[in-house]
């Protein structure tokens, strides 16, 4: 089994990764989707205040790794060899898959500009993104806040995505291809 675990902030590229790793048969689990799917339980609005106000609040109730707590609990039920686990944000988190998931586990990077991923924020036009320069500063502060900055540090791998798509869709590939190669194709 290999477990990738991607950290990066908002509009750094990792859903670029994750169609990358997808086409090369990575089964792809999004903690930001764990957290939306529980908002929308709760039947609330998908809004990044209103996503970003819970999976903070959750995080104060039962402890910061709670979404990684949550995630292993869907890979459990699964019977994959190759997962991409999209949304790191806190050492903590790591600590869980890690613990679960031994050596198993690479902690990929993505870092790109702050005004670029402004830039690319806008034009995706996700649901839950922010439209406004205050409001990405805001989100970033609260992602920070949780200890992004600390994967970061920590990470196995960085990966720096600063130039065209087509450029950094291609790198992925190679990295992915050489980490495969080197862990022994699950």
């Amino acid at each position: 089994m290999l477990v990738i675990l991607l950290a990066g902030m908002p509009g750094a590229g990792k859903e670029e990764f994750v169609k990358v790793a997808k086409e090369m048969g990575y089964v792809i689990i999004r903690m930001g989707d764990v957290v939306r799917e529980f908002v929308k339980s709760l039947g609330l609005e998908l809004k990044d205040s209103i996503v970003g106000g819970i999976a903070n609040d959750e995080r104060k109730r039962h402890g910061i790794d709670i979404w990684a707590k949550r995630t292993v609990e869907k890979i459990e039920r699964m019977d994959e060899k190759k997962i991409v686990i999209d949304g790191i944000r806190c050492i903590e988190e790591v600590d869980i898959f890690r613990k679960k998931f031994g050596d198993n586990v690479i902690l990929v990077g993505i870092f790109a500009p702050r005004k670029m991923r402004f830039e690319r924020i806008l034009k995706r036009k996700r649901e839950d993104d922010i439209s406004s320069w205050e409001e990405l500063v805001k989100r970033e502060m609260r992602e920070l806040s949780w200890g992004l900055g600390n994967v970061f540090a920590l990470s196995d791998y960085m990966m720096v995505n600063t130039s065209s798509l087509e450029d950094f869709r291609k790198d992925v590939r190679n990295f992915l291809l050489a980490l495969e190669k080197e862990k022994g194709d699950p």
